[in-house]
């Protein structure tokens, strides 16, 4: 069982869709950040960086159904393993269901810098954007377009990769599934996917897939409603600080 603690954000959806893809038994526990559940103590413990999404293993990797099990290093056990960051999440329910991420050194590691290249590019730059266009308190002309730009770039970059290989890695993978999220909302991020041919054959395709259609329903069935107010962005957005107590 995977105890799986999100909210609808692209680094949420990420692993909801890895989930879905391999079938493995999972029970979503919301960690809604208007409220500030990232920094309750008990979360902290598992994502430590006030954070989400994060997992629990029940079965961890020196049990039968994990990385230590058949396939895997390790002998019995299966202790409870937590985790955090979401590409370090992908990359370990791939090796746990040996599913989406190749064995073979040169095919892992064309998944594994695509995949680095979305934690280290898209997700950030396109979470600026969003921010600056969308979340920011006062409109910051220079950092809008300096991270629209850049966001375009990336699109590009994507475009001409996705004119090469029908997935980023070659077949589809978790590399697919870390990027496809950051790109729903294209719009707000100022781009226009008929402007990115392949990217939009890609995008397409990705999202029709029944497990990733499955995945985006199920967490958005835990959307928050209304506007964001001033308690819901100092949680968002403000300098808060955890303290032990």
């Amino acid at each position: 069982m995977i105890r799986f603690y999100t909210w609808p954000t692209p680094n949420g959806f990420k692993i909801s869709i890895m989930l879905e893809e391999t079938g493995l038994d999972y029970e979503i526990i919301p960690v809604d950040i208007r409220k500030g559940d990232q920094f309750d103590p008990e979360f902290l413990k598992i994502s430590p960086n006030n954070k989400m999404p994060a997992i629990v293993d029940t079965d961890g990797p020196d049990g039968p159904d994990g990385p230590g099990g058949p396939g895997g290093p390790g002998g019995p056990g299966g202790a409870p393993y937590s985790l955090f960051e979401s590409g370090a999440i992908l990359m370990y329910l791939a090796e746990k269901t040996g599913r989406f991420m190749p064995t073979e050194t040169a095919a892992r590691f064309t998944v594994v810098q695509w995949l680095m290249f979305q934690m280290g590019g898209v997700g950030p730059m396109l979470g600026q954007t969003h921010h600056f266009r969308h979340y920011a308190p006062e409109p910051v002309p220079y950092a809008i377009e300096r991270y629209t730009k850049e966001t375009g770039r990336l699109y590009g970059v994507l475009d001409r990769r996705l004119g090469e290989s029908e997935y980023l890695a070659g077949e589809y993978s978790i590399a697919d599934m870390a990027t496809f999220p950051w790109l729903r909302s294209w719009e707000r991020q100022g781009q226009n996917l008929d402007d990115f041919p392949n990217v939009k054959r890609w995008f397409d395709i990705i999202g029709a897939r029944p497990p990733v259609v499955r995945a985006l329903q199920h967490l958005q069935e835990h959307q928050s409603k209304g506007p964001l107010d001033e308690k819901a962005r100092e949680m968002m957005f403000g300098d808060i600080q955890y303290r032990r107590k």
